[in-house]
């Protein structure tokens, strides 16, 4: 009897709650999935066929060579090297060749050019500084101090360049630095020796005895000149070196073939006619009376005397190439009482 009872409690549990309607609904859930359509199965996509590859043709392109050696960067010259001279070279020439100043040139080579550019001659051996300056040979005695200010520099400037091999604490006044020695002074200038003809006037001629035997040795009179001149050849340009004073040259060598004449610029008196001992060869110096010399060089012919009186544009001469020279002209020069040589080319007309 319990059990039939509590049966029918279980019955009457199970309607009073929704367990029926749930399972009525999976059921028909089940139902219309069963009869919802069946989709296909997916297909692969086929394959894209692709053209080959081909890579682009650069036309500009940057290639990189293969280098056996490493390039190390010139590093500057310290030490004196030696040249030969050549046909044709000048003193400009050869300090342009090496970057230096011309005077530079002259300053490291005196034993050789003597200041003098007209000594350059093909074949000679010169000392070609790494820089600008002059070259000194070391004498016993000698003070650093003083060499230095010869030269217009300091001590320290010879003490420290590298090719002079000094220790930086070298006495300046007795510095151990062996005779004969040749040292770089960097910087350094000194004064040109000069082989040039002083200024001769006719109240004393005299004075030029030392340029070699074409000296007059008394007092003349004679012509005075305007003070303006002419052309002393009939050509009027150059062939060979300009007026410089920076490589010592004072005058300027005007071309000319052989036996071409040679005028008096002005009036006045000569007062040098014969040959020069310094390299000018045959010479012609003419006093103007007014303060102006004028001085004709490397004449082949001297067709005057000591103590004759010219007028202007007379023929005095003829270009040669006597002395030391290259080839014929003539080389001039025009000198001041109160100036001192001066440039021709300010006081010749124009061309």
């Amino acid at each position: 009897m319990a059990t039939i009872l509590l049966i029918a409690v279980a019955v009457f549990v199970l309607r009073s709650t929704r367990l029926p309607n749930l399972l009525s609904t999976n059921q028909n859930t089940t139902v219309l999935a069963a009869e919802a359509p069946t989709q296909a199965a997916p297909r692969p996509t086929a394959v894209a066929t692709l053209p080959p590859f081909v890579a682009a043709k650069v036309s500009r392109a940057i290639s990189r060579s293969i280098t056996l050696h490493t390039d190390v960067p010139d590093r500057p010259r310290t030490k004196v090297i030696k040249y030969t001279v050549q046909r044709g070279d000048t003193i400009f020439g050869i300090a342009e060749k090496f970057g230096l100043k011309p005077e530079t040139i002259l300053w490291a080579n005196y034993d050789v050019l003597a200041d003098d550019p007209h000594r350059l001659t093909p074949g000679q051996k010169l000392n070609i500084l790494p820089v600008d300056g002059t070259y000194y040979q070391w004498h016993k005695g000698d003070n650093l101090t003083v060499v230095a200010k010869f030269f217009g520099v300091k001590p320290e400037d010879i003490i420290n360049y590298p090719a002079n091999n000094l220790p930086p604490d070298t006495d300046r006044q007795h510095p151990n630095i062996k005779p004969g020695t040749w040292l770089i002074i960097p910087g350094g200038h000194r004064s040109f020796v000069n082989w040039s003809a002083p200024v001769i006037t006719r109240k004393n001629p005299a004075v030029a005895k030392i340029l070699g035997p074409g000296f007059c040795g008394e007092i003349y009179e004679g012509p005075v000149g305007t003070g303006t001149f002419i052309w002393p050849t009939t050509l009027h340009y150059l062939s060979g070196y300009d007026y410089s004073p920076a490589i010592n040259h004072y005058g300027i060598d005007i071309a000319g073939k052989l036996g071409y004449p040679v005028y008096a610029v002005d009036s006045g008196v000569v007062v040098y006619a014969g040959w020069n001992n310094w390299g000018y060869g045959n010479v012609v110096v003419i006093d103007h009376g007014n303060g102006w010399q004028s001085l004709y060089a490397h004449l082949s012919r001297i067709l005057v005397k000591c103590g004759q009186g010219v007028a202007q544009g007379d023929m005095i001469g003829a270009i040669g190439s006597t002395g030391r020279s290259t080839g014929p002209h003539l080389h001039f020069e025009l000198m001041n009482t109160k100036y001192g040589r001066v440039n021709p080319w300010d006081f010749l007309p124009g061309k």
